[in-house]
């Protein structure tokens, strides 16, 4: 087996970061696509879990293939060490830089996690980082909280719905939900959905009779 094989037999038996023990969903009527929306997709994601990191891609490159909304939404697992202060400096990046280079610093994460152990490791890896890209990471990253509690609500929000594990996907319509629980099912998944929803057919305009 060579090491691509390998390296991919492996994402592919990376399981789920469990977050909680809860017999099904509860409140999800926020599981809908934003309006004027008939699909998107509706994520929250831990930094710190594996299964996120090999299902980043994949969901990426499907929002971008079929251009549908996606709806992303943190939930750091409170067994990890790192994943609410990554999440924190994640939107710092998003208010004071650009939502573009907060996604490029998620998809580097996701990409060394393995070199990343503990909040210090964490905090090199991102001073790093900001310099990589000619900017001085501040000292005090959220000073007025403001981003971590933006990072609670998303918590809040997952454990509302009754999170289970992460990542938990969901393709939204404007009928309802169903839970992605294989990436590798994303993409006929999407296409079912889309097939399920679809445009409203344009009226055509009436043509006046010339006598």
């Amino acid at each position: 087996m060579n090491r691509t094989v390998l390296a991919t037999a492996l994402l592919l038996a990376i399981p789920a970061c469990v977050a909680q023990a809860t017999a099904g969903f509860k409140d999800t009527s926020m599981l809908r696509p934003p309006a004027g929306s008939r699909v998107a997709i509706y994520e929250f994601e831990d930094l710190e879990c594996p299964a996120c990191a090999h299902a980043f891609p994949v969901v990426h490159a499907a929002v971008e293939k079929y251009k549908i909304p996606l709806l992303r939404h943190d939930f750091p697992l409170k067994m990890h060490i790192w994943s609410f202060d990554a999440a924190v400096i994640a939107r710092y990046i998003q208010d004071k830089i650009s939502p573009q280079a907060a996604e490029e610093y998620r998809r580097a994460v996701f990409a060394n996690q393995v070199s990343i152990a503990s909040k210090e490791d964490l905090t090199a890896f991102s001073q790093k980082y900001f310099q990589s890209h000619g900017r001085v990471m501040p000292m005090i990253i959220d000073p007025n909280g403001l981003f971590a509690a933006e990072v609670r609500a998303d918590y809040t929000l997952g454990e509302r719905v009754g999170l289970t594990q992460t990542p938990t996907i969901f393709i939204v319509t404007q009928k309802g939900f169903v839970q992605v629980t294989d990436v590798g099912q994303l993409y006929a998944m999407l296409d079912t959905a889309i097939a399920e929803n679809p445009a409203p057919a344009t009226a055509k305009p009436k043509t006046t009779a010339h006598k």
